[in-house]
């Protein structure tokens, strides 16, 4: 995402928890906040967040008044209105603003910000994202974002597990695979989802695009929304896989948790 905006022409500073080379990295998240008229949070989960903007250090810190907060990161509601609050304090305001899209939408600009807050901070900030993006959702206020994008995760979570199973059970019956695979994704059960993880399911290629450890956590923060009983069968799939060791592995590596469980049993 930082690569893309300095390609559309933006002054771009950078902190990072781990220094990537080839960037220009600020030595606190204060210091890349400084002087920065909108400041955009992209991390792993609601401790990351908040260890990166509050504090003597944080980036919250560093804003000025008036400077839009885009947290782009999949974290909880309750956490965005914490963040909401102390942005108020500092004469900012926060949109949360989390994407769907993975590497190569972000690095193409083909991102979809599903984003919370108000119609003037979007104004202000619209912009930066559309420089991201191809696709801007304005959902309602604060922590609407935040929460569309934990249903969508959930989603494709319980999506990925169903066609890992069904794809374990079909190389386990003696059917052929890809013509079993094919009425799946060339049917109704067939979204955009299923037919790009079937790909990777079937050729064992599980380089990372979405890390199997970051949806266990996005399902983790959906339980908190309410008692989804498909969330936490997924989620207890997702967590058998990572104690199998593929928690840093793409997701769609829950399917070999469940090839192995199959060979167990018979």
């Amino acid at each position: 995402m930082a690569s893309r905006l300095t390609s559309q022409g933006f002054a771009v500073a950078v902190y990072n928890r781990s220094p990537r080379p080839g960037m220009t990295i600020a030595r606190t998240p204060r210091e890349a906040a400084s002087g920065a008229d909108v400041i955009v949070s992209m991390l792993a989960d609601d401790d990351a967040t908040r260890a990166v903007w509050l504090g003597k250090d944080g980036a919250l810190a560093g804003a000025a008044r008036g400077s839009v907060l885009i947290e782009s990161s999949t974290v909880t509601p309750d956490w965005i209105r914490e963040l909401s609050a102390a942005a108020k304090k500092q004469g900012c305001e926060l949109l949360d603003a989390p994407v769907t899209g993975s590497k190569g939408a972000a690095a193409a600009g083909e991102l979809t910000f599903l984003v919370g807050g108000s119609y003037a901070a979007l104004a202000t900030a619209r912009p930066v994202l559309a420089a991201m993006s191809k696709e801007i959702n304005h959902l309602g206020p604060s922590g609407s974002g935040a929460l569309m994008k934990l249903i969508n995760n959930f989603v494709c979570g319980v999506q990925a597990v169903a066609l890992a199973e069904a794809v374990a059970i079909i190389e386990r019956s003696g059917l052929d695979r890809e013509k079993a695979v094919a009425v799946l994704t060339s049917g109704a059960p067939g979204s955009p989802l299923v037919k790009l993880l079937s790909g990777r399911m079937l050729k064992k290629d599980f380089t990372p695009n979405f890390l199997m450890k970051l949806m266990a956590k996005d399902l983790r923060y959906a339980q908190k929304l309410g008692n989804i009983e498909v969330v936490s069968a997924a989620l207890r799939t997702f967590e058998k896989a990572i104690k199998a060791g593929y928690g840093d592995k793409d997701f769609s590596s829950v399917v070999q948790s469940l090839r192995n469980s199959g060979k167990e049993k018979a």
